[in-house]
């Protein structure tokens, strides 16, 4: 599976996309980007000034393997296809630290840096409590705290690994169905299906939960009868029963109704978004059109002078409306920013912390656009989750850590700063 970072190696031509900068910027890739102070000159560029973004799009799986983490995938919805498949985050930072339940999976990207021999292979993990009231109180919190101490209903991990690691063969993978990882990952929650499954389940001794939260809706939700089943089968069965017990884990399918439509990613520069210069009379009358259109929107701009939001809003959609289905903008060269469509509830220098585990500066790597609430069949409702956009800090050194998942920095713009 290609990746949102990273040129190509001869080994791995199946796993890179084209580097989002020229080979003489490749060292500066990683540093820290300077984070403007709101203002409004600088969000009013014109497109030429803007870093490289590659976009991303969702689309339904193409084979049944095309999520397997083996493929190191990006993946919006369903549950997460993790590159460690074994030390996964647990305790408190699985849930959401207002109403404290597990969170759910929205997206995942593998992102690469081929700087370094530890991030050969590197994914970003992103999750959130499906509750606006959550959303909407985590709103609150992060202007009413230091980032550092914030009561967060959404977290980012990052976690990376080397060419040579126990989960994976250091060659490229063929794609074909025939991938295989070298071996199996910890066993997950059976209702979620996305975070370790360290609770047994006392009667079957075959379903296995995250938390007590999932335990019940489980059983609630057809556990009770199934439960008995099981018993019964093991009960019965003259095969060993702790094997037959992983056997039927192996089966279950996620219990959960209500995770988001599974996606996977896949990726286009934005420049390639951008008219291009033909002698076909139709070609040129679009462009005729767009800087029609572009001329039409500067005027737009111009009468909302003294309006910062109206201004950076229509700047926002007049950049989004050349591919309109984005649900994601990638950019990790130094001088990228995230494109806001807001003046108010942005983050500024001094609201981006430092990273936890090294102490450096963190970098804008990637946004979440609004567009994906629509894929995953978000209503247009007062209760339902919506957001202006989520803007996720790495660690500009991309930093090693003791811990295989090492949480980052996200950042919530709402359209409404009020709860």
């Amino acid at each position: 599976m290609s990746s949102f970072n990273g040129d190509s190696m001869d080994d791995f031509k199946g796993l890179r996309i084209t580097q989002l900068d020229d080979d003489e910027d490749e060292e500066t890739a990683m540093e820290p980007v300077n984070i403007d102070e709101f203002d409004d000159d600088d969000d009013d560029d014109d497109d030429e000034d803007y870093e490289p973004v590659t976009l991303g799009f969702v689309e339904s799986p193409r084979f049944p393997w095309s999520n397997l983490r083996q493929l190191f995938p990006n993946l919006a919805g369903g549950v997460p296809a993790w590159l460690d498949p074994v030390n996964l985050p647990s305790g408190k930072s699985i849930l959401c630290d207002l109403c404290e339940e597990p969170m759910q999976f929205v997206l995942q990207l593998y992102a690469p840096i081929m700087d370094k021999e530890s991030t050969f292979h590197r994914s970003l993990f992103l999750f959130m409590c499906p509750s606006m009231l959550c959303l909407l109180r985590d709103q609150h919190e992060q202007w009413k705290r230091s980032p550092e101490k914030a009561l967060r209903s959404m977290k980012v991990f990052r976690c990376q690994l080397p060419r040579v690691n126990p989960f994976y063969s250091s060659e490229a993978p063929k794609h074909d169905g025939t991938d295989k990882p070298l071996g199996n990952g910890a066993p997950l929650c059976t209702w979620c299906g996305t975070w370790k499954g360290d609770k047994l389940c006392s009667g079957c001794k075959s379903a296995r939960y995250c938390s007590p939260i999932h335990q019940a809706l489980h059983w609630r939700m057809g556990h009770k009868s199934e439960c008995q089943q099981l018993r019964a089968v093991i009960e019965t069965s003259d095969s060993d029963p702790v094997n037959n017990r992983v056997a039927l884990t192996q089966k279950q399918k996620v219990a959960s109704k209500s995770l988001w439509k599974e996606f996977v990613v896949i990726h286009e520069d934005e420049s390639e978004y951008d008219t291009e210069m033909s002698g076909d009379d139709e070609i040129a009358k679009s462009l005729v059109s767009k800087r029609e259109v572009n001329d039409q929107m500067q005027s737009l701009m111009n009468d909302y002078e003294g309006d910062a939001d109206k201004k950076i809003w229509v700047d926002f959609q007049q950049r989004v409306a050349k591919a309109p289905e984005q649900v994601l903008r990638y950019s990790r060269s130094s001088g990228a920013k995230p494109l806001w469509p807001m003046a108010s509830g942005r983050a500024s220098k001094s609201e981006i912390p430092n990273c936890k585990s090294c102490g450096g500066s963190l970098c804008f790597e990637f946004q979440v656009m609004p567009q994906l609430l629509f894929f995953f069949g978000g209503k247009n409702d007062r209760e339902s989750l919506d957001w202006a956009t989520i803007v996720v800090y790495t660690c500009a050194n991309s930093c090693d850590s003791s811990l295989s998942y090492k949480e980052e920095f996200v950042w919530v713009q709402l359209y409404s700063q009020t709860t």
